[in-house]
């Protein structure tokens, strides 16, 4: 078969919604693009363990300590699925961890705001991983399958933070005005910086009208952006928290709320390496990785010496 035959039918297989699998012939950007996406994914969710490891000595009860801590565990095990489904496509999970620590590969801006108050870990479940439950759906539709699969479990973990960031909001909009005022500042902080998790505006994205054709994505950035607002507004005034948009209206004619112009500027500074917290979450990250080189050490020698065992047991 010519690489032309192998083209068209890759073109057939996205036409007809089937799923692109590992063994299956692949376009090389295909390839190098589906890396890019899965591995920026599983980097997102690694480093975002981080602000919020930092409050499970803090939270303020026993059971909030317990649902922040199964919280961080479902995101190490987001990591674990997503850097799985992109070695598939050829690539090692240490060559994706250099690719991070030497600023070759990105994740997403959103973990590169500090997490000031508990309000903000409420901020965080509610509005951080209610944008990415609004991306991820649909990436459950996504054209390579073991992403697409990979996708089902991680949606159905992510709605649980998205309660449970939400249900810290309700409760301090219900408790006393210190508690109210520092709900409404997280608010304040975080919800630029949600808006921006998208991905900048259509006709300045990169890689949406490829990943578009390739059926990757299947709803572009500003389409995603729009439901997260529409959605997410109406629960804001349900609590009683103030939208930080003195341009925020709603237009009668299309259903959807309308906002202010949203910062990009801020978004690519973040993006470069230049946000609040990008040293910090990094250098963290690198001493971790390099910190637990022995146990992945003890974990090769002892695999080694399974498959020695086992060989020897055959011979004999």
């Amino acid at each position: 078969m010519t690489e032309e035959d192998k083209l068209k039918r890759f073109n057939i297989c996205i036409e007809q919604d089937e799923k692109i699998e590992p063994k299956d012939w692949m376009p090389e950007q295909y390839r190098k693009t589906m890396i890019r996406q899965i591995s920026q994914h599983a980097h997102s969710e690694v480093i975002g363990m981080q602000p919020e490891g930092n409050w499970v000595l803090r939270a303020p009860t026993l059971r909030a300590k317990k649902i922040l801590l199964a919280k961080i565990q479902d995101e190490g095990g987001h990591g674990l699925y997503l850097y799985s489904a992109a070695e598939t496509l050829g690539i090692d999970r240490g060559e994706m961890i250099k690719q991070l620590h030497e600023g070759k590969a990105k994740y997403s801006s959103i973990f590169n705001y500090p997490a000031l108050t508990w309000a903000d870990i409420g901020a965080i479940g509610w509005l951080v991983d209610g944008a990415a439950i609004v991306n991820q759906v649909s990436l459950q539709r996504t054209s390579y399958g073991p992403y697409a699969r990979g996708m089902v479990r991680i949606c159905k973990e992510e709605s649980f933070h998205q309660r449970q960031g939400y249900e810290i909001m309700v409760t301090m909009m219900n408790g006393i005005s210190e508690q109210k005022k520092m709900a409404q500042d997280a608010m304040d902080r975080w919800w630029w910086p949600a808006l921006m998790m998208f991905g900048p505006p259509d006709g300045e994205s990169v890689h949406t009208k490829q990943s578009m054709q390739w059926k990757i994505k299947r709803e572009s950035n500003d389409v995603l952006r729009q439901r997260f607002i529409d959605k997410t507004v109406d629960q804001a005034h349900f609590i009683g928290l103030e939208v930080p948009d003195k341009d925020l209206k709603f237009n009668e004619a299309t259903g959807h709320w309308e906002t202010g112009t949203i910062n990009w500027k801020e978004f690519h500074e973040v993006i470069n390496g230049n946000g609040p917290c990008n040293h910090q979450r990094m250098k963290h990250h690198i001493k971790a990785h390099n910190d637990g080189k022995w146990v992945r050490d003890a974990a090769l020698a002892f695999a080694e010496t399974e498959k020695n065992d086992q060989k020897q047991l055959i011979t004999n």
